[in-house]
């Protein structure tokens, strides 16, 4: 059986992908206020949101269940728009690699996209491929695109 495997989605938003980008790169901790997946957030390790060497813990929503994990940011490619997340601890420590990528597409249409890549190996056979998490990623995002969309309405 094969224990490493990636899992991908691609969403279409309304809200502007700088916008949408910048939430993730610069204002992570307003999360929890934009999405009611997202349960809780804060700071386990060090003093900076969006530093390599800072640690969260997330308490979140998937499939009716609440789950735990922590994570740290991985690699920053603000010129793509592109944020890998390194999750562990709480749930997540069926799996020995389990990584996030957000990207933020701006289309040629000029429409934009969020595309989400779970890269993962886990621990053994037994383990379930993440598939609750694709769910989860989606309507998460459609909550926070909801929420954005509502803000720039009302800043007009």
């Amino acid at each position: 059986m094969v224990l490493a495997g990636k899992l991908i989605t691609e969403l279409g938003i309304k809200t502007p992908a700088d916008k949408f980008y910048k939430l993730f790169a610069s204002e992570l901790h307003e999360v929890q206020n934009y999405c009611e997946r997202v349960h809780h957030t804060k700071l386990h390790e060090g003093e900076d949101w969006h530093h390599s060497d800072t640690v969260k813990h997330w308490t979140y929503v998937i499939d009716g269940e609440v789950h735990t994990c922590n994570e740290s940011i991985e690699e920053v490619d603000d010129e793509n728009k592109k944020i890998t997340y390194k999750l562990f601890g709480g749930d997540i420590d069926n799996y020995t690699v389990f990584k996030l990528i957000l990207e933020v597409i701006n289309k040629a249409d000029g429409t934009a996209a969020v595309k989400w890549t779970i890269d993962y190996v886990k621990i053994n056979e037994d383990v379930d491929t993440p598939n609750g998490w694709m769910d989860y990623l989606s309507k998460s995002t459609r909550d926070i695109d909801g929420h954005l969309l509502k803000g720039e309405r009302v800043a007009l």
